[in-house]
Parts: structure tokens; sequence; C-alpha cells
């Protein structure tokens, strides 16, 4: 099933929902339609894609570290190759993880397989390889972003 945006009422993105519960939102009336699948209706209204929030609702979590994942880790570092900058597929762990690294924001970065299998199971200093760019610990709202 699609998802369909939400914003808060000043425009900031807040999440995904189902067509389902963004039907139910403007139903209830407390979102507007912003954006619209052309020529598609659920009833009186139109398949939304993007519906916006009508009173401002406080997202303290949006500015809290998010939670560790694989596909978060390629988002934050947006599918590019911490060692080449191309097009990333994989995660790859800084210190690994039989040396004692673990999983976390500051110790895996995204990256293409011939540069993760190069570095292979050994540290940075052991291999060519240089990372582009320091690993950091990602808001919910930068990966929404």
């Amino acid at each position: 099933m699609s998802q369909v945006l939400i914003l808060n009422a000043s425009y900031e993105p807040l999440g995904g929902v189902s067509v389902r519960h963004a039907i139910g939102m403007l139903v209830r009336e407390v979102a507007v339609v912003e954006e619209a699948v052309e020529g598609q209706m659920f009833g009186p209204y139109p398949r939304p894609r993007v519906v916006r929030l009508l009173r401002y609702v406080a997202a303290k979590w949006l500015h809290r570290p998010a939670g560790w994942s694989k596909r978060a880790v390629l988002t934050r570092d947006r599918h590019r190759c911490a060692y080449c900058a191309g097009r990333a597929t994989t995660v790859d762990h800084v210190v690994p993880m039989s040396r004692g690294g673990g999983s976390t924001w500051l110790n895996t970065v995204a990256s293409c397989s011939p540069c993760n299998n190069r570095k292979g199971d050994r540290l940075l200093p052991e291999t060519s390889l240089r990372l582009a760019w320091q690993p950091w610990v990602p808001r919910h709202a930068d990966l929404l972003a």
C-alpha cells in the first residue's frame, strides 16, 4: 500500500501514513490535501499524495536521536559510499564487529560493495581507504528530509 506524506501546519514533514489513514484524517477535518494523485478519487476526496495538518503538532520526537538500522544508515549517508562517494548498497562497520566494533551510528557508514569487500575485516589504518566524512548521529527530522 502506498504512503501519504504528512506535513505539520508549518509545512515540515512529520512522516508517512497509509492512504486509508490519510482519508480518515480528511473525513475528521484535521488535515487538507496539499498534493493529490491526478484523476483518482475516494468518494468526494481526491486520493492524497501529501496532506497538511490544520493545527500545529509539537513533534519533539523529531529532534531526538533516531534509532539505528541499516536502512537509516543508508538514508543518513544519502546512499553514497563513505570511501569513494559512489552509489552505496551496503553498510560497513568502521571498526569491524570481529574486532569489537558494534552496530552504532558512529561505527557504521554506507558503502558500495567493492569498497566494503576491499576493506574486509580490517581497520582503516590497515587499508588504503579513507573516510570522506565522519559518521554522525542523526535526528528523526534529518532522516525524513
